[in-house]
């Protein structure tokens, strides 16, 4: 309390606005297969699109009916999470291997340079496919000045700059200056490759007719240096020089989609549709190149990457990956770092090399320049060559290339699908399978596993449902069961492939499959419908309230099956949902359509809760007391508490009262619940007394007959 002791006035506020909030009830989770996208933890998906982008599309080799389930849940919520269950032993990342080499370069000597004259230069070239990457012979001056070791760094020599790029058209051919030497430069090509090529005349004056001999031509294996070592290197006035390729076992820039999956290698489908991921890498100006990941034959991203050192050097534009293997994606999709051999071995060149495009001395290719002196960047017109010139300007070499060898990770054994799908708790508290369906955070309301019939793994998902009591799962008999007799039997463990029943007021089962034509496939398949009955709440949740049943033909109506696998009698669906049986039936009517024609829980015992409506009613009710109350943990246990309690809950559940839900209620909190007893242990108790509403599932008219002298009492 605030401590008032001299005189004035005083506004004190206190928030005692207390309500219940809003929860979503329809939220849906789906457990599945995918060929591609994040595992383990659940994925928020809100379209279908976002759904093919994040995952792929649904594929009859995938096992289950999870991406299935998924577009046909979307129709009906926003809201949903997908656990892609992968096993990590079949596993694997899609991979590509960038391959880089060198730019065709010739250098430029330094007398041409000097202060009684300029050198002008004539250049043009080619792309690694021997296409000519200029649109017309270009020209350039490049004027007179002093460059020498003690002025170089004031006096660049006009168009030599001190990176790649500088005056000169750096979008089709650039020039290195190192001002720690003497004065050369090197004109360098756009392209890297053995096929590439840099064409450069070089002349005394403006009017190009007098050749000048400053150009020497750098190989692969070197400069072309004469014989005698004290000659000018510099002997030559025309020079067509050519890149190199390097060797990607011996150093590639290898690229692994972000997570495992087939759905990353890039392809052609049988329809002649792009899939996959496809790396493209266009030459830019300078030292740089454009890196496109196109996704099923669109481009989804693009980077400019540098081979300098930087920001945008090949190892920090998609990721950084450090030597402690720390990785940081930047994309989406890929994950990328140059590597000391065609698979692994990730070598930050950054680290290694102030310049990698242009030397390399130390790193995973070996390449040095060097003068007598030990110098790096160029030579002086009057040294002596004792040891070849062997700049390397290193870049990504323009190429497209499609990723492979991504594995989906989907067993195909009914215990490793089982171990999967169930999933487990890792030692870092992720959680993957159903597990990862255990979290408040999500608020899912419905969950199932589409397609996937394992007994355990229905087991392990109506489990978490009762661990949690946070949702219904949504489960059915597998395709093909037989007769209704055979799905009764599968419903009490008396079949083959299920040996316990199912009884739980959290679990619901439908049958039989219903045929469904899928656009992905072009044909009519058989769907599971475990995912049409999810499809019947979230309608239920949208036209009508979480506590109505969600069947009959006004909300349990199905509009996009066209048939059922098996059509049933009216015997066979009193005897699906009748004595002690929980199948709830879907049938075909001749005029209203294929409907859900029950809503029992799997619950034997004749209970309120032996129905869907009031299942539901309960996970949305225990949700919201829980985020309404939470904020009393921890106040004084006393009456003013009690009363802000009931303040909170009488209006919420009276609510729900106007809306059909119940049909009266009760909430206690006061002396009679918290007892000296509960006090003491600091325990606060209250009590919520609910009459559930109940469905009109059989109306009975009963028709009498009388004779004519009957009294019937007036209309």
């Amino acid at each position: 309390m605030v401590n008032i002791v001299s005189p004035g006035v005083y506004i004190l506020e206190k928030d005692i606005s207390e309500y219940a909030p809003t929860v979503n009830s329809s939220v849906v989770g789906v457990v599945g297969f995918a060929d591609r996208g994040s595992s383990g933890a659940a994925k928020l998906i809100t379209s279908q699109e976002r759904l093919i982008q994040e995952f792929g599309q649904p594929a009859e080799h995938i096992t289950g009916q999870g991406l299935e389930g998924v577009m046909e849940i979307l129709e009906d919520t926003t809201t949903l999470y997908f656990v892609r269950a992968i096993d990590s032993g079949t596993a694997a990342d899609a991979s590509a291997n960038l391959q880089f080499g060198g730019c065709p370069a010739i250098a430029v000597s330094g007398k041409g340079l000097g202060v009684a004259s300029a050198v002008y230069l004539k250049v043009n070239g080619t792309d690694n496919n021997g296409v000519s990457s200029f649109t017309a012979l270009k020209s350039y001056a490049v004027p007179a000045g002093t460059l020498d070791s003690a002025n170089a760094s004031s006096t660049q020599g006009g168009a030599f700059a001190m990176v790649l790029g500088g005056n000169l058209d750096s979008d089709k051919v650039g020039a290195f200056y190192d001002s720690t030497t003497a004065a050369s430069g090197f004109l360098v090509g756009l392209h890297a490759g053995t096929g590439a090529t840099i064409h450069v005349q070089a002349f005394e004056d403006s009017a190009y007719t007098t050749k000048m001999d400053c150009l020497v031509p750098l190989t692969a294996s070197g400069g072309t240096v004469p014989d005698g070592g004290s000659q000018d290197p510099y002997a030559f006035s025309e020079v067509i020089a050519s890149g190199f390729n390097i060797d990607v076992n011996t150093a590639a820039y290898h690229a692994k989609s972000l997570y495992p999956g087939a759905g990353y290698n890039g392809g052609v489908k049988s329809d002649g549709a792009a899939s996959g991921i496809k790396l493209e890498v266009n030459a830019l100006g300078g030292a740089n190149t454009q890196l496109q990941v196109n996704d099923a034959g669109v481009a989804a991203e693009s980077y400019k990457q540098t081979c300098l050192s930087g920001a945008n050097f090949w190892e920090g534009i998609l990721n950084t990956y450090g030597v402690g293997g720390n990785l940081s994606t930047k994309s989406d999709i890929i994950r990328a770092y140059v590597a000391s051999g065609a698979t692994s071995g990730n070598v930050d060149l950054a680290t290694n090399a102030a310049s990698n495009f242009v030397d390399k001395a130390n790193g995973i290719l070996g390449y040095t320049l060097q003068d007598a002196g030990g110098q790096r960047g160029g030579v002086t017109a009057d040294q002596t060559i004792t040891e070849q010139m062997n700049p390397r300007f290193l870049k990504l070499m323009q190429q497209t290339v499609d990723m492979d060898g991504g594995n989906s990770g989907i067993p195909t054994s009914d215990d490793d699908i089982t171990t999967t799908i169930v999933g487990t708790v890792l030692a870092d508290g992720t959680k993957t399978g159903i597990q990862a369906l255990d979290d408040q955070s999500l608020n899912i309301g419905i969950a199932l596993t589409p397609g996937i019939h394992q007994q355990s793994i229905q087991n392990a998902l109506i489990s978490k449902a009762e661990e949690t009591t946070d949702f219904m799962a949504v489960v059915s008999p597998p395709a093909a069961i037989g007769t209704a007799q055979n799905a009764i039997d599968w419903s009490n463990g008396q079949s083959l492939t299920r040996s316990a029943a199912i009884n739980s007021s959290y679990a619901a089962i439908y049958w039989p499959w219903v045929k469904v034509f899928d656009v992905f496939s072009g044909q009519d398949r058989l769907m599971d419908p475990a995912i049409f009955g999810t499809k019947a709440m979230l309608k239920t949740d949208s036209v009508a309230e979480t506590w109505f049943a969600p069947a009959g033909f006004q909300r349990g109506r199905l509009n996009k099956p066209t048939e059922v696998e098996v059509l049933l009698t009216k015997g066979e669906r009193d005897s699906m949902y009748s004595g002690g049986n929980v199948v709830n039936p879907i049938v075909k009517f001749p005029q209203q359509g294929i409907t859900i024609f029950g809503q029992r829980t799997s619950q034997r015992s004749p209970t309120a809760l032996d129905r869907i409506n009031v299942r539901r009613l309960m996970i949305y009710l225990k949700k919201v007391i829980f985020a309404a109350t939470q904020r009393f943990v921890f106040e004084p246990n006393d009456e003013f508490t009690w009363a802000r309690v009931e303040e909170v809950l009488i209006p919420f559940i009276s609510d729900i009262k106007d809306r059909r839900g119940i049909t009266d209620f009760r909430v206690v909190c006061d002396a009679t619940t918290n007892t000296a007893t509960r006090i003491d242990r600091n325990e606060l108790w209250c009590k919520v007394l609910i009459k559930p509403t109940k469905t009109a599932e059989m109306m009975v008219f009963e028709i009498n007959l009388t004779n004519q002298a009957a009294k019937l009492g007036s209309l």
